[in-house]
């Protein structure tokens, strides 16, 4: 074969044949695996959430009388109808009414300290900063439980036992809260507040009008954390609260355990706690894009 001839076999066009890419059938296996796993997690969440909705509309017969039935025969509503009557010993709108200005409050209250305090963190110098800050988020590591004496102890002293002070004030500077927004704002380039200087904004313009809109997404997801583990608390309400009318919907819960404890009103008692967990599952369905947002902590950076 002469040169010429093998010249132009070696300036042939190479065609890509199609075939497996090394690696590919082991991811596969994985995302399935990975999909199987999620798939049955959530079966084992779910049901109990679905027999605890259902039971809630059964009937005290059949609470009684049948066995385990995920659904029940008969789809009534007294249950709802007992609870929302009873406005004496479980007036749980009242309850529910309670627990929403209390978190409401709270949350505000949290937003307005955390975004103050995660300024002072990471805009203003001043000596044993960092040291303060790593000091008091080592210290939030400790059980909450270990507070419970002194800070009723405190909550008595004010005259704050029985009123919403007593769930509102504490716990506002949360370092988990004040940990998230601060290093979110380290994120945020420092040049801005340079050329705001320059300009001759004072350090309170820049924080309102510079660093607020850029941390938005961060203090919408620290507002609902707040909402909900104001609003999800038990320990403490029920050791802060003893007037039925002031009480939580979650203090209420333990209350109801006695009028509703019965066996054969147990649809009551689902009732009731399908009622006091209305409120967040909408506000997580409503906000959930919040929560992917807060994954990136440089998501309110552009440009």
């Amino acid at each position: 074969m002469s040169n010429q001839a093998v010249n132009g076999l070696d300036n042939r066009p190479v065609v890509n044949r199609p075939g497996k890419v090394k690696g590919s059938s082991n991811v596969s296996i994985s995302k399935y695996v990975s999909y199987a796993f999620l798939l049955i997690l959530c079966v084992i969440w779910i049901i109990p959430v679905i027999f605890g909705i259902s039971t809630s509309f059964r009937s005290q017969t059949e609470v009684v009388s049948s066995g385990f039935r995920l659904f029940p025969e008969t789809w009534v509503f007294e249950n709802y109808v007992t609870i929302l009557n009873n406005t004496s010993t479980a007036p749980i709108l009242r309850w529910l009414g309670n627990s929403l200005f209390i978190a409401t409050t709270h949350t505000i209250l949290v937003v307005i300290v955390i975004s103050i305090t995660g300024f002072g963190y990471t805009r203003i110098n001043f000596k044993g900063r960092d040291t303060l800050f790593f000091t008091l988020l080592g210290i939030s590591f400790f059980p909450g439980v270990v507070n419970l004496i002194p800070s009723y102890k405190i909550i008595d002293s004010l005259g704050w036992v029985n009123t919403s002070w007593a769930m509102i004030i504490p716990g506002l500077a949360g370092m988990g809260n004040i940990f998230l927004v601060r290093q979110f704002m380290n994120g945020i380039p420092k040049e801005l507040d340079e050329s705001a200087k320059v300009d001759g904004a004072s350090d309170f313009r820049i924080f309102a009008q510079i660093i607020l809109p850029l941390v938005k997404p961060i203090l919408i997801v620290c507002g609902l954390f707040s909402f909900t583990g104001s609003w999800n608390d038990f320990l403490w309400p029920v050791i802060v609260y003893t007037d039925v009318d002031k009480m939580p919907v979650t203090a209420g819960l333990l209350l109801l355990q006695d009028i509703y404890g019965n066996y054969r009103m147990i649809g009551q008692l689902m009732g009731s706690a399908i009622l006091a967990i209305v409120p967040t599952l909408l506000l997580f369905i409503f906000a959930q894009k919040y929560f992917v947002q807060s994954i990136n902590l440089n998501s309110g950076i552009k440009g």
